[in-house]
């Protein structure tokens, strides 16, 4: 299955005929992944949702943008059947990200979409966002993007410390937990 076909794209494209004027979305998770690597796997592209960074800086103009929610909101019941949704929207502060996350971005050329403007965390900022729970799934995820061509382990070791990490215990202790088994995945 290609990217296109692949149900975050569908996802997207819906999103995109929904919306009414211009929308820059930074997607995250599986999303991301099958979006913005073309060796994603068929079980990737198999994702239900879309999941998105919202940067804090923005948060105000879009909980005030209608009709980015009204197209969320079509999104969401013109899917539903199928089980695919778009809902997991967090501020940048909610997610592990290092500070300039956004202005390492990276864009997602692929899909043929008139209105929204898809961006993806940086590869060594999507890792990041992967470490905020101890999950196979996860790290199976995270080794796939070691593997990628623009994944750097010094530029990882740069990101893991300068992490903002989200004053939760939970994900503190999650981070840490996945940093430790990070690190022998670089030395190898």
């Amino acid at each position: 299955m290609s990217a296109a076909q692949s149900n975050p794209a569908r996802i997207l494209t819906a999103l995109d005929r929904h919306l009414g004027g211009p929308f820059r979305l930074y997607i995250y998770g599986r999303s991301a992944i099958v979006l913005g690597f073309p060796e994603a796997s068929a079980e990737m592209a198999a994702t239900m949702d879309v999941d998105a960074i919202l940067p804090a800086s923005e948060v105000g103009a879009i909980e005030r943008n209608d009709d980015f929610w009204a197209a969320q909101d079509k999104v969401n019941k013109e899917l539903c059947d199928a089980g695919l949704y778009f809902t997991h929207l967090f501020e940048d502060r909610q997610v592990i990200l290092t500070p300039d996350w956004q202005s390492n971005a990276v864009p997602v050329p692929e899909l043929p979409l008139e209105r929204l403007d898809v961006w993806r965390p940086s590869t060594a900022d999507l890792v990041l966002t992967k470490m905020m729970r101890v999950d196979p799934e996860d790290r199976s995820d995270i080794e796939f993007l070691s593997r990628q061509a623009d994944f750097s382990p010094s530029d990882m070791i740069k990101a893991l410390d300068r992490a903002v990490i989200p004053p939760v215990p939970e994900i503190r202790e999650a981070f840490e937990k996945n940093r430790e088994w990070l690190m022998k995945i670089l030395d190898r």
